[in-house]
């Protein structure tokens, strides 16, 4: 059939397939089996106006059941200013696609110049790149990163605290790129330091990968971790929050060489899990094997301040196999949004969101202990993510908060229940979850 969006003619089609060695469209989903095909007819209607379409939207959209969020392990309901998307879209910065042609990419090149600007302050190091698709893959790419950086040195070790999405993403990249990824034990909630110590001394060690906050919370104390690890000639990364790094200390202080994370939450909406933004800066002495882009600020032939590409080797510029990533988007609209987000918020009202958001964890925490129903589940410090330990079934218990209109949290044990509070929950919401789970 002909689709009136498509530019290909009837003939250019069956040119296309005579090139290939198939008689129809059909053919190229041949191997795809019976039982799985859609067989019946689309649910789209017919042609509508503006105001139709318009309708039908918020028709579908009240079909979503809005909960009041819980659950973390990665992504945050943060508030977003209203003022964001109006920014986010004005023509200087909104573009289709990457910044090549400097003379005519200067908004979009200085927004990436600010928001690595804005990214090294936050995490305590020296530079920061903007092309990273979320935290995970940031991860995975800062252990190849360690790895090209420790030449003959292929090991990897990640503790056990990291988030499981994390490891799982870095052993597909091992998989890849030569890499073998060990894990270094978890004790009590926390990374066993000494477990770390042994497998550094056996050598061969590139890098060690750690989280902060960890997955189940927990702000760990990785003092000496940076020494263990140069001593070892491996390199230090640290995972981390990046709203939680206005309180806390920075990868920086903690003597890493990477700091990578997700910048969720910055300001992003959850929408249904994604597009996001991954993080990575570096010391100055690694900023050669860093992936993706740089910007640079510079002056054109009349003194005026420009913005440039600086850094960028990528598979677009040089052979694939040299490239330091194959990673082939910047997320600039993401990184756009963050760097609003922060420049709205400013130091303090970074600081404020993550006061608030760590107050009233804590507040809940001790209201949970109250009803004697939970127990405390690791006895360290947290931020705003913590883990309880239920007396009852956890599925039970999130079902009856679902059916109150509460995504009460996220089950990461038989009775080990993960919650995370933000600055847009309220005592009313928070004390409201607290009755439900004590009856």
């Amino acid at each position: 059939m002909d689709y009136k969006y498509f530019p290909h003619t009837a003939k250019d089609v069956r040119e296309m397939l005579d090139t290939i060695g198939v008689t129809s469209l059909e053919d190229l989903y041949a191997e795809v089996p019976a039982a799985i095909r859609f067989q019946g007819e689309y649910d789209i209607p017919s042609a509508k106006s503006e105001l139709e379409i318009r309708q039908l939207f918020d028709r579908l959209g009240r079909e979503n059941r809005r909960l009041t969020c819980f659950a973390g392990a990665g992504v945050y309901d943060h508030y977003t200013p209203a003022v964001i998307p109006s920014i986010v879209s004005r023509s200087e910065y909104l573009t289709s696609y990457t910044p090549y042609q400097a003379e005519i990419s200067q908004g979009t090149l200085h927004y990436i110049f600010e928001y690595q600007s804005m990214m090294a302050e936050l995490t305590g190091m020296d530079v920061s790149n903007a092309s990273m698709y979320d935290g995970t893959t940031a991860t995975a790419e800062a252990a190849m990163m360690a790895v090209a950086a420790g030449k003959k040195a292929n090991r990897i070790l990640i503790s056990d605290t990291v988030d499981p999405k994390i490891k799982d993403m870095v052993q597909t990249y091992a998989r890849f790129h030569d890499m073998v990824v060990e894990p270094i034990a978890e004790k009590r909630g926390v990374t066993d330091k000494q477990d770390m110590q042994t497998k550094l001394e056996t050598g061969g060690v590139a890098g060690v990968i750690v989280q902060q906050p960890n997955y189940f919370g927990v702000v760990e104390d990785y003092t000496g971790f940076a020494d263990s690890c140069h001593a070892g000639k491996a390199l230090l990364i640290i995972n981390s929050v990046a709203a939680d790094l206005a309180i806390l200390k920075t990868p920086g202080e903690w003597g890493a060489d990477i700091a990578v994370g997700d910048g969720q939450s910055l300001g992003i909406p959850m929408q249904f899990g994604g597009p996001y933004i991954g993080y990575m800066c570096c010391k100055e002495k690694l900023i050669r094997k860093m992936p993706g882009r740089i910007v640079g600020m510079t002056q054109d032939n009349r003194g005026q301040r420009a913005f440039v590409l600086t850094l960028q080797a990528r598979e677009q510029h040089i052979r694939r196999q040299k490239a330091t990533s194959n990673i082939c988007s910047n997320q600039s609209l993401m990184a756009l949004f963050v760097t609003i987000y922060m420049a709205l918020m400013g130091k303090e009202g970074l600081k404020e969101a993550a006061r608030q958001s760590y107050c009233k964890a804590h507040y809940l925490h001790e209201q949970l202990l109250a009803t004697s129903r939970f127990t405390e589940a690791f006895a360290h410090p947290f931020f705003n993510e913590f883990c309880v330990r239920y007396d009852g079934d956890v599925d039970g218990l999130l079902k009856r908060l679902e059916t109150a209109g509460i995504f009460g949290g996220i089950k990461v044990g038989d009775n080990l229940l993960m919650i995370a509070v933000t600055e847009k929950r309220t005592k009313e919401e928070m004390d409201k979850l607290v009755k439900i789970a004590a009856s």
